[in-house]
């Protein structure tokens, strides 16, 4: 499914965070790729850095040392062919679903036709919400929503932070079908940061497990078979879980 090229390169990145009183490390010399139409997930412990390597690779974050490189060129703010799906949606409560669906494509200046937007609507299965506000809908059609508004930026990488965290495991997974199903059909790439070990090995092609006593990658599995919605039910998914199950019961 992947293909070759530094698409996304990440060159000894380190990132410290000056409290008051003390200089804590968060990551130390990170190395990873990504080529363009690949799929990556990344694990570890709570605050072994997952959230701080998105935003790193978002533009969001500067890093203390080393480089995030998007095709080529140092990433040095938010660039617009990378778009970021936040755990809570990051949906504006008094914005209907419709304005919210379009606000990224509006602040990027973004000309968005109604046939796009259709298509985006029912490739995700939230068509005839556009009048009802976040609150009123399930937590999986907010997720669809803000997927939808990143989707509608038709980027090349798209970052996602724990985005079925809140969900329960049926529509979890109906969800993550989903997201291999848009994956299969559209040009781009995406990294996924997970707690859940079904879910990585379901979504990642490569999975990063990060190590919170050196802040660096403690390993990378390759997870070759992933892409079948029918992963789920094979023996190989049930072995990769158990290997990485493994592997984080030793960070811990």
């Amino acid at each position: 499914m992947a293909t070759s090229g530094r698409f996304l390169s990440v060159e000894g990145l380190s990132k410290t965070f000056q409290s008051e009183n003390q200089t804590k490390a968060v990551l130390e010399g990170i190395d990873l790729e990504l080529a363009f139409r690949d799929c990556l997930a990344v694990v570890g412990p709570s605050g072994c850095g997952k959230t701080t390597l998105l935003l790193a690779i978002a533009g969001l974050l500067t890093p203390t040392l080393g480089t995030v490189r998007f095709k080529g060129n140092p990433l040095a703010a938010p660039e617009r062919r990378i778009a970021l799906v936040l755990q809570h949606y990051g949906l504006f409560p008094w914005k209907t679903v419709a304005a919210n669906i379009t606000l990224g494509a509006r602040l990027q200046r973004i000309d968005v036709s109604e046939k796009r937007l259709a298509s985006v609507k029912k490739e995700l299965d939230i068509e005839g919400l556009d009048h009802l506000y976040p609150a009123q809908l399930s937590g999986g059609q907010r997720q669809r929503v803000a997927l939808a508004r990143a989707l509608l930026l038709n980027p090349l990488l798209l970052l996602l932070d724990e985005p079925f965290a809140a969900i329960d495991t049926v529509t979890r997974e109906r969800l993550q079908n989903n997201l291999l199903a848009v994956f299969a059909q559209r040009r781009f790439s995406f990294i996924i940061v997970t707690h859940n070990i079904e879910e990585a090995v379901f979504l990642g092609q490569r999975i990063v497990v990060l190590d919170n006593g050196t802040h660096g990658i403690k390993t990378v599995m390759e997870n070759p078979g992933m892409g079948s919605v029918h992963y789920r039910n094979d023996p190989v998914f049930f072995e990769r879980t158990r290997q990485l199950r493994g592997i984080l019961e030793g960070l811990e």
